[in-house]
């Protein structure tokens, strides 16, 4: 009845207050009673009790029409209350927008970005993925008007990868950048639709060119730092230099199987001669046979400290090739006198400070020992990479005009959907990498 009385109140504001307290009007003014005899015409309404009086104003509806009796004073008084409803009894309650559900930020929202996937929770691989993921990120602060990156952390890519490429495409993605693992790419070959273009971090075992040719997808693509890669490039820079018969020495562990296995296949195939494999078990007399005759050479399948050890041991006329594995710093110049005269190919990133990309991206600070500081420049020329199919699939066209880049990495260049690199020649003398001017390589054959 309140919430009523409150309404005619708005709409009449004179006529609600005689309703609701007809009584109160006669104690308030006692002249109300004198006044009563004065009106001739109907002397009878004087006599009948005040309760009259309150159906003739709500049956009048003008007020006016009571312009004969004094009573019209009556409403002065009850005017003062009227301040009352103007005041808003509780300003009422605002209806929530029905905007509201899009101001709340949803992580599954879908929003165009540049998607990295990579193995960030793994025990195994987490170091590696941090270190590429770094710069990944300075990549992108370098390049302007980029999108944003959102990164996604696995634990196992063999088995996250199918679902978390597919939560990045719901999310907006529009190129991806990974997984990193050679297992997260077979997956990931396998068992994903490739819709927007994709970079995946790495190869699949056992591959070669040929194996491209047969992947469904026109938006996959590969790129890595295949050690195997420069096991081959060595084979390349020897076959350059003119050399034929070469003795491959390895260690026996997985990863010097996995170099001499590369190299002596891309000896093999530019015309070379395998004519010697040896094991080292930690014996030099091992390489007192070794032949110096002009066009034999030796590639060392071993790591940093093995070549060390061995290469004191090998007759210094006998030209030495190797890869990446045996240098890690210019820093360590006692450790790689041990290494004198040995060929390799490595990045610009460590062995040419004043190479034109690498002087445009600052350095991990802290420092990164010399396999993190590779994948961190891996991932600088990873988003660049991306970056050029991202436009090249903008604007419709193939990504030639921008290749080959020439990257913190290496050369880099594109065959069959695989980003080749090749790294830059170099030797070391007195402890110290030095570059050598760069051969013409033979025609590529076997990659990856």
């Amino acid at each position: 009845m309140a919430q009523a009385a409150d309404s005619d109140i708005q709409e009449i504001a004179v006529s609600a207050p005689v309703v609701t307290t007809p009584s109160a009007d006669v104690s308030d003014t006692p002249a109300t009673a004198a006044p009563a005899p004065r009106v001739t015409p109907p002397p009878t309404d004087i006599s009948d009790t005040p309760e009259t009086v309150a159906p003739n104003p709500v049956e009048m509806p003008p007020p006016n029409d009571v312009p004969d009796t004094p009573a019209v004073v009556a409403p002065t008084p009850v005017v003062t209350p009227t301040p009352v409803i103007i005041t808003p009894a509780k300003p009422a309650p605002i209806p929530a927008p029905p905007t509201l559900p899009a101001i709340v930020i949803n992580s599954e929202q879908s929003e165009p970005h540049i998607a990295l996937l990579l193995p960030l929770n793994s025990e195994t691989f987490r170091r590696a993925a941090e270190a590429l993921r770094a710069g990944f990120m300075v990549a992108a602060k370098n390049q302007p008007a980029t999108l944003k990156v959102k990164v996604y952390g696995s634990t196992d890519e063999s088995k996250e990868i199918a679902a978390l490429y597919q939560k990045a495409i719901n999310s907006g993605a529009v190129v991806v950048a990974g997984p990193l693992t050679r297992d997260g790419v077979t997956a990931l070959t396998g068992q994903v639709k490739i819709s927007v273009p994709t970079l995946a971090l790495n190869y699949v075992d056992g591959t070669s060119l040929t194996y491209f040719d047969h992947i469904n997808s026109q938006n996959l693509f590969f790129f890595s730092l295949s050690i195997e890669a420069e096991a081959r490039q060595a084979a390349q820079m020897a076959i350059s230099a003119r050399l034929k018969n070469a003795t491959v020495i390895s260690t026996g562990t997985s990863l010097s199987k996995r170099l001499a296995l590369a190299f002596s296949k891309e000896w093999n195939a530019l015309g070379g001669t395998v004519s010697e494999e040896i094991i080292y078990l930690d014996d030099r007399k091992q390489f007192g046979s070794l032949s110096i005759e002009p066009g034999n050479m030796i590639f060392l399948a071993a790591e940093a400290e093995k070549a060390r050890v061995m290469r004191p041991y090998i007759n210094a006329a006998l030209p030495i090739y190797a890869t990446s594995q045996i240098f890690t710093s210019n820093t360590k110049t006692l450790s790689n006198y041990d290494l004198d005269n040995i060929r390799f190919a490595d990045m610009p990133w460590l062995l040419q400070k004043d190479h034109p990309a690498v002087m445009i991206y600052p350095r991990a600070n802290p420092a990164l020992p010399s396999d993190m500081e590779r994948l961190y420049a891996m991932g600088i020329d990873a988003f660049r990479l991306l970056h050029i199919l991202r436009v090249s699939t903008l604007q419709n066209e193939v990504t030639r005009g921008s290749l080959p880049m020439d990257g913190v990495t290496g050369y880099i260049d594109l065959i069959n959907r695989q980003f080749v690199r090749e790294a830059i020649p170099a030797q070391i003398k007195q402890g110290q990498s030095q570059l050598l001017t760069r051969p013409k390589l033979p025609p590529v054959s076997h990659r990856p």
